[in-house]
């Protein structure tokens, strides 16, 4: 988890202001990784309780634009954040109770990797979701 003057220096780095509703939700995302707006507000709160939704909102999308958040949605979820940037991950998805999980890009032959055609483009990342049941769901149904 950065400190606060390492989240600064991130905001400065690429030339956003510093507001404090900026460092408090960049903390709650490296706090609380795949949070939910809802549960950003929550943490953002604890520190800044007079800070609006609005602000919130604002923040998170001006760090998203900014590089410095991963906005990420699986099918039939809210938006969550995450803090990890900068790298082609993927993510696990738990069907019974939501959880997600970062889950590193798959090496070797992986259809992931290279586009079988990619019309035209420069792909420079791939979005794999995997979908499945974690740990605590996969026993709790086999027992």
């Amino acid at each position: 988890m950065p400190t606060t003057d390492e989240l600064q220096q991130l905001l400065r780095g690429v030339s956003l202001r510093v507001t404090r509703p900026r460092v408090a939700v960049l903390t709650a995302v490296y706090a609380h990784p795949h949070s939910d707006t809802d549960s950003i507000i929550g943490a953002v709160r604890n520190e800044l309780p007079e800070v609006s939704h609005q602000a919130v909102y604002d923040s998170l999308h001006t760090l998203t634009a900014a590089g410095l958040v991963r906005r990420i949605q699986p099918l039939g979820s809210v938006a969550r954040y995450e803090s990890r940037v900068g790298d082609n991950h993927h993510h696990a998805v738990c069907r019974s109770c939501g959880a997600i999980a970062d889950v590193d890009c798959a090496v070797g032959h992986a259809p992931c990797l290279t586009a079988g055609d990619d019309r035209g483009f420069v792909i420079d990342e791939a979005e794999v979701i995997y979908w499945g049941l974690c740990a605590d769901c996969s026993s709790t149904r086999s027992t």
